[in-house]
């Protein structure tokens, strides 16, 4: 098995985020755990809070042996899944994250929604860095049209493997 660690999307119970955080902690685990200053206003007086960013998760940076002491873990209902495995997280998008709270207050997460006629740029493939326009979304795939080239192309591309410009 190997011993590199890689950071993974944790699923946690609803508003364990900070408790298995700190159960993370306990076991020796490096995890992180994003929060947001938020302001709330009680009926004698504001107090800003931290409330975690993204609602049920939490990142861990793990190897495949300590895999099950993560799911081991009080709260922890599984890794976040991508294409049948643990979704694995690159270290530019956690350093990203944590740079971003650093930056800004009051930070909203809302996952993407894909819709037809949008525009995307194609991050891997022969199409790499082309335009296309979404056509149909599917589960986790989408219909494009790429024009630059010429022709009207309708590919299937994975939505893993595109960026919205």
């Amino acid at each position: 098995m190997s011993t590199e660690k890689k950071w993974y999307a944790v699923y946690t119970k609803p508003r364990w985020e900070k408790k298995v955080h700190k159960l993370f902690d306990e076991k020796g685990l490096e995890n992180y755990c994003p929060v947001n200053k938020v302001r709330k206003k009680w009926s004698d007086r504001i107090k800003v809070v931290e409330e975690p960013l993204f609602k049920s998760y939490i990142f861990v940076r793990v190897s495949e042996e300590e895999k099950t002491k993560v799911r081991m873990t009080n709260g922890v209902v599984n890794f976040v899944y991508w294409q049948g495995k643990p979704a694995v997280v690159k270290d530019k998008e956690i350093d990203i994250i944590k740079k971003f709270l650093n930056e800004y207050e009051h930070v909203i997460a809302q996952p993407v929604s894909l819709k037809s006629d949008m525009k995307i740029r194609i991050q891997q493939g022969i199409f790499m860095d082309n335009e296309a326009t979404i056509t149909k979304v599917l589960s986790n795939k989408v219909q494009v049209i790429i024009e630059s080239i010429g022709y009207s192309l309708v590919a299937v591309i994975d939505k893993s493997n595109i960026a919205i410009v």
